[in-house]
């Protein structure tokens, strides 16, 4: 059994912040794919049906890459922006995955 842990992390976005969340997202992604060996996949999404939505989808080795995760620069400077921009954390779900 794989032991990938999985995080769905979805947020509701004032249109007027939706490009600057999405800026810092992508930053975000693009520094835990680069610097964290723990981060397997790391998605920004957002539904076809309502531009207000981003859901970011993040696989890690373990638990534990997901934790040192929470301790980087690049998620400190992503959880600043979460304050700044007013976005509203819907849902964060953790996952383990048993197939495949």
């Amino acid at each position: 059994m794989s032991e990938h842990f999985t995080v769905i992390a979805e947020f509701t976005v004032p249109s007027e912040s939706l490009t600057a969340f999405l800026d810092i997202c992508r930053y975000d992604s693009d520094r835990s794919r680069a610097d964290e060996e723990g981060c397997l996949t790391f998605d920004v999404l957002t539904p076809q049906d309502d531009q207000g939505i981003v859901v970011l989808h993040e696989v890690y080795t373990g638990r534990a890459a997901f934790e040192a995760h929470l301790k980087t620069p690049h998620f400190e400077k992503f959880a600043a922006a979460l304050r700044e921009l007013k976005i509203e954390e819907r849902s964060v779900r953790l996952f383990n995955r048993h197939h495949p």
